[in-house]
């Protein structure tokens, strides 16, 4: 018996791993295109990578969509006003952190411009008149969130008050897959959630060439920048927008006026983490051209594509040091 059991497992080889290559994946999540692409020695362990990758999204989505009536956040959005909502570590960071940009930014970046935001509807092509904006600008106060650090927990001070973490979230979530790709050994990768991209590495010895794409000529890109290792977030007035007597509403809202400013027409912003690109792409698309890159000139270790009004193209000091 023992040698018939020998001699059939004999001819089983043990499984050989499968072949290393460039990977990816999309999936439509967080009301964008999620996409994931890496380098893997082995392709189960790769793909087993960009599955905890999307899983990270959707989790993250879950958590902090607006349009989710169970989510945290429309859970903050819906009792806030009332009383103080406890939050998890995650939110309570997140918030901590917006707070900080919008003291840093005099209120240019400020997530509680969500009480004017949801008055427009940009498939129907409605923007709030004048009378319908002002007591939701009233809403618009950063420094009515009340956080409590050792309870954790958040209340609104004034009436009306709404957030949306849709200038935070995603380059958060791209930072956390990054991290996530990190610790199963990826070392070549880049992670995008729409005008959100991190990339891990480079591509093999070649770097990730991420293109900022033209805001009127769609399929057109501006300019290509070659990079590794960094966060990249772009912020454009062509991703949701309506025209209506020769103005175009987008979904970039001022919180200093409850309107679409119109200096710049895109921003895309270079920074070691997601979480201060997309921020900051948000504020200086407020700022415009002139005061946003004084503003950028000014940080260590952070650069800038801005596209303004008429189509002139600008950089950052650090990038024309190195064009």
């Amino acid at each position: 018996m023992r040698s018939r059991f020998v001699s059939s497992m004999a001819g089983l080889a043990p499984a050989a791993e499968a072949p290393a290559g460039w990977l990816r994946r999309d999936e439509a999540i967080m009301g964008t295109t999620v996409a994931v692409e890496l380098w893997a020695e082995d392709r189960r362990a790769g793909e087993a990578a960009m599955a905890a990758v999307i899983d990270e999204m959707r989790r993250i989505d879950r958590t902090m969509s607006p349009h989710k009536p169970e989510s945290e956040l429309s859970l903050i959005n819906r009792d806030a006003g009332h009383m103080p909502v406890r939050l998890s570590d995650e939110m309570c960071m997140l918030i901590a952190r917006a707070i900080e940009f919008s003291r840093w930014s005099d209120g240019a970046f400020d997530i509680s411009y969500a009480s004017a935001g949801q008055l427009y509807d940009y498939r129907a092509g409605v923007a709030p008149d004048d009378a319908a904006l002002a007591p939701a600008r009233e809403a618009i106060a950063w420094h009515q969130l009340l956080l409590d650090d050792a309870s954790r927990t958040l209340r609104f001070g004034q009436p009306g008050m709404r957030i949306d973490l849709g200038g935070f979230a995603k380059g958060h979530a791209v930072d956390r897959c990054i991290a996530i790709l990190r610790a199963r050994g990826i070392a070549h990768a880049m992670v995008s959630a729409g005008g959100d991209s991190h990339v891990l590495g480079d591509r093999r010895g070649r770097p990730w060439m991420i293109a900022v794409r033209d805001p009127r000529r769609e399929g057109e890109v501006v300019a290509v920048l070659p990079l590794q290792d960094t966060a990249v977030s772009t912020s454009g007035d062509y991703e949701r927008f309506f025209e209506k007597g020769g103005v175009r509403h987008h979904h970039l809202i001022d919180p200093r006026t409850g309107r679409s400013p119109t200096g710049v027409r895109s921003v895309t912003i270079l920074a070691n983490d997601g979480l201060t690109s997309e921020a900051l792409s948000k504020t200086v698309f407020m700022l415009g051209c002139q005061r946003g890159l004084a503003l950028i000139n000014s940080l260590a270790g952070v650069d800038a594509v801005i596209v303004d009004a008429s189509g002139q193209l600008h950089y950052s000091s650090g990038l024309l040091r190195h064009a």
